[in-house]
């Protein structure tokens, strides 16, 4: 890969367009719940301030079908002024003479955040027209969003084939450490799935196979393989189209699965351990056992590299949560280096996070990239590297 990090660039006293992602959680009453997001792209605003440059700060925020007061930016530009104690002007709009009108009347080093660029449903379908009217807004392109760029958005692939482009920070940060532990790990390289389906890690699979010394399997997706071998799984989620698919996996030998696991008869239930060829029609797997935890917990103990996508159990729901802690608290005492992937992961190991060498803000993202995947917005960037070689 080769694509221009921010520091490739020379940025002083110009007008720079920044895609972050500040699309954070928020409460029924419209509260931030967890800025982290807002927190990752920090560094790269505070470099461009340095470098007095203008900072046009552009995000998504939810999923607005319309606009709606509710995914306005306001309190994305309100939370980063109490980050960063400085200015965040924030603009009502993403595109058009107003806007760039706004922008002209910032003092070089100043920060300004525009609307939700999802308002325009152009942003989704990647029209060039819009892309070129984001362009027209700044010198300089930066791509520090690494959780959306898998994805062909106007603001994430199609900007750059306008403006001169580069990673920011978090961005480069992303690419880096996940390129370097697929393609240079130190062993034994041992990968953690986890999740509902089988489906959804096929590519994962297929590129971490031969490269791993383990494949860890919980979730549900482990009772598809479960049942692909002759198992009694019950009520639990199996996918009977990739029974052959994952019998297929397990010739590898490579691929520990769990040898007990916490079953009820739904999610509301209480949960208890049962031996994994012990599982009841009428009762569901939901969480990995105690045994499985600590066989995983011993395989981690010897590893020297290992990245995790995907929680144990369902997590959201205390009594079955354990299993994935336990992986956590596995990892955290590890000495390896230690990945992260993104999304619901991210999420079960918030209170680990600084334990970890690296824990992803992309949960979608992070699953391309271990499938070997090449982003659509780092594919753009390695395009735009060609295409403006002096900048």
């Amino acid at each position: 890969m080769v694509f221009r990090t921010l520091k490739d660039i020379n940025v002083a006293h110009k007008k720079v367009l920044v895609r972050v992602d500040f699309s954070v959680p928020i409460d029924d009453k419209g509260n931030i719940t967890d800025d982290s997001r807002i927190r990752t792209a920090i560094p790269t605003i505070q470099y461009l301030r340095k470098q007095k440059a203008i900072t046009i700060l552009l995000t998504h925020f939810g999923r607005p079908e319309k606009v709606e007061d509710k995914w306005r930016t306001d309190i994305l530009a309100q939370r980063l002024h109490e980050l960063m104690k400085i200015p965040i002007y924030k603009i009502d709009d993403v595109i058009g003479s107003e806007v760039e009108n706004k922008i002209n009347e910032l003092a070089l080093g100043e920060v300004c955040l525009l609307e939700n660029v999802r308002f325009y449903p152009e942003e989704e379908q990647n029209d060039p027209h819009f892309a070129m009217a984001l362009s027209e807004l700044a010198h300089i392109y930066v791509n520090d969003a690494f959780s959306v760029s898998h994805r062909n958005h106007a603001s994430i692939v199609g900007v750059p084939e306008h403006l001169p482009s580069a990673a920011g920070f978090q961005l480069q940060k992303e690419i880096e450490t996940m390129d370097k532990a697929l393609h240079n790990p130190k062993h034994p390289f041992i990968a953690i799935l986890g999740g509902a389906k089988v489906s959804d890690k096929i590519d994962v699979i297929k590129n971490l196979l031969p490269k791993v010394d383990a494949v860890l399997v919980g979730g549900a997706m482990a009772f598809t393989f479960l049942k692909s071998i002759g198992n009694e799984t019950g009520k639990s989620k199996v996918e009977l189209d990739k029974l052959d698919f994952a019998k297929n996996l397990l010739k590898s030998r490579k691929i520990v699965l769990p040898v007990d696991c916490v079953i009820a008869k739904d999610t509301k239930s209480a949960g208890h351990i049962v031996a994994i060829d012990s599982i009841p029609k009428n009762e569901m797997g939901l969480d990995i056992g105690p045994e499985t935890a600590n066989i995983f917990a011993a395989i981690i103990s010897k590893a020297q590299t290992v990245i995790w996508n995907g929680p144990m159990g369902l997590f959201e729901q205390k009594q079955f949560s354990k299993g994935t802690t336990s992986i956590a608290h596995a990892l955290a005492d590890s000495k390896a280096i230690t990945i992260v992937g993104g999304g619901d992961t991210a999420d079960a190991v918030k209170a680990f996070a600084d334990k970890f060498t690296h824990v992803s803000t992309g949960g979608g993202a992070s699953l391309d990239v271990f499938a070997g995947k090449t982003l659509p917005g780092i594919a753009s960037l390695e395009r735009n590297y060609l295409k403006f070689k002096r900048v």
